[in-house]
């Protein structure tokens, strides 16, 4: 227990301290809720934030089309009802697929540059607004809407509704080993071909790294050990309090290491960054978004012939099936990969179940 004995600094022994108004212990001043929301957003990737505005512009804008004003926290629980109704798709009676949102408001919300096409909302999407929403009461201090059992039973419905119906997000297939190679085949021996192959490599032999990740590196982390390189992830899905491990630290070598040395070097890259954007010239300009490592990727997939939907992502899910493939021990690939369990790491394994040996075990 705290003693009123407990002895305060006094104004003769700290003369600074007779200057500063004392604070209300029951009240955050301005400047400290400033701070605070600094924290938070610092705590965050930039993708999360990124995600986080788009889902909120999206309630503001289709709450004052559909009520005609504007969104203030609590939000009632209709109104989350009726967005969830407005945007899911359910099966009529004659079978025809059916939602709530009127088509002059889903014009409206895609003129305004808010949805990128008419129609309902992928479930994930719709999950993920829900879940936003329910995320600023919480910061807000409020009681959330989502969390009412009604919601709750309305979502878990509607996910049976679009299983049962085969409705299930499609996962982006994975770059193994053979797609990768039409990839890199396609840099060249350009600043840009170099930068796009050192970021290839990089991204998948360290583990299939994610875009932010792949913008994460620099000199300063990723220094020379031998004849390879050491990546120390120190912030990742998996770890977001960065607490050290020891499969924080990536290895960097074989082809991969060459094509980092190829990289930097032309490059004359120093200190900071490793993947930058490359002007026009051969100006070697700013560090890479993690939109800009998606953008790599899609592009060197359409030099290469690759049919879509390949994306960034499909470098992890690339790895850990090829890994797999080539009977990799688990431990080994959940150490690169940073999976802390084998039912996380096995979502991302995307091997053709036709070719699978399991289902061939009665035949010769």
């Amino acid at each position: 227990m705290l003693s009123s004995d407990n002895a305060l600094p006094t104004s003769t022994a700290q003369p600074a301290l007779a200057e500063l108004p004392p604070l209300d212990p029951a009240h955050l001043g301005d400047m400290a809720q400033a701070a605070e929301a600094a924290l938070l957003r610092q705590g965050e990737s930039e993708n999360t934030l990124r995600s986080y505005r788009s889902a909120l512009r999206y309630w503001a804008a289709w709450f004052a089309l559909r009520y005609r004003q504007p969104i203030a926290l609590p939000v009632p629980e209709a109104a989350v009802v009726q967005f969830i109704v407005d945007h899911a798709q359910r099966v009529e009676p004659d079978g025809r697929l059916a939602s709530e949102l009127p088509p002059a408001v889903d014009q409206a919300l895609v003129a305004g540059g808010y949805k990128g096409k008419p129609g309902s909302l992928a479930l994930t999407t719709l999950v993920h607004r829900v879940a936003v929403l329910s995320k600023a009461h919480q910061v807000a201090g409020l009681a959330s809407p989502c969390a009412q059992v009604r919601v709750r039973e309305l979502l878990s419905k509607t996910r049976r509704g679009h299983a049962k119906r085969g409705a299930l997000p499609r996962k982006k297939p994975a770059l193994t080993r053979e797609p990768l190679e039409a990839l890199l085949d396609t840099c060249d021996a350009s600043l840009a071909g170099l930068r796009d192959r050192a970021l290839l490599l990089f991204a998948f032999a360290s583990g299939g790294r994610r875009r932010s990740e792949v913008t994460a590196a620099t000199v300063e982390n990723t220094p020379r050990d031998g004849d390879g390189f050491v990546f120390t992830l120190s912030h990742s899905k998996s770890n977001q309090a960065g607490t050290e491990r020891a499969e924080n630290a990536k290895p960097i070598v074989g082809r991969a290491a060459h094509a980092l040395a190829a990289w930097l070097a032309a490059a004359r890259i120093k200190s900071g960054s490793i993947f930058r954007r490359v002007r026009r010239g051969g100006v070697v300009g700013e560090p890479l978004s993690a939109a800009a490592v998606r953008d790599i990727v899609q592009k060197r997939c359409l030099l290469a012939g690759l049919e879509p939907p390949y994306s960034a992502h499909s470098l992890r899910s690339g790895f850990v099936t090829e890994a797999a493939r080539q009977r990799i021990p688990l431990g080994e690939t959940m150490a690169l990969t940073g999976h802390r369990s084998t039912a996380s790491l096995v979502g991302y394994f995307r091997e053709d179940i036709a070719q699978s040996r399991a289902a061939r075990l009665l035949d010769e």
